[in-house]
């Protein structure tokens, strides 16, 4: 039941911006809870990345002194990777197209956390 409500949530905040091309709620561990993800896009690697980097950027931000993790942002030629902590247990992430508009997916990816994180 509650994999209906992350997934609701994820639909929703796929459909607020068409820039928002897929997302995922994923277990600190690495395992994909919830997803809205295009055809041919493997949850399993989306969710061992995601895993991998967010506890690199953790890493990075204790040992150079930037405080607690927030977000984890890529950048790559075909679009944007974000990762956002939603609540203690998962990480929400996002890949949005490479012109997306940032501060408004900033905006939408916070609301959903905040979301996924009172149904965790």
């Amino acid at each position: 039941m509650r994999d209906n409500f992350l997934t609701s949530v994820l639909k929703e905040l796929n459909g607020t911006s068409a820039d928002i091309e897929a997302s995922g709620v994923i277990s600190t561990d690495g395992l994909m809870m919830a997803a809205a993800l295009p055809a041919g896009l493997d949850e399993d690697r989306v969710g061992a990345m995601s895993a991998a980097m967010l506890s690199l950027g953790f890493r990075t931000a204790q040992e150079l002194g930037r405080g607690g993790l927030e977000q984890v942002l890529i950048k790559g030629v075909k679009g944007y990777v974000l990762m956002t902590h939603a609540g203690e247990e998962a990480v929400l992430t996002i890949m949005a197209k490479p012109n997306a508009k940032l501060g408004l997916i900033f905006l939408d990816v916070k609301r959903a956390a905040e979301s996924i994180a009172s149904l965790i």
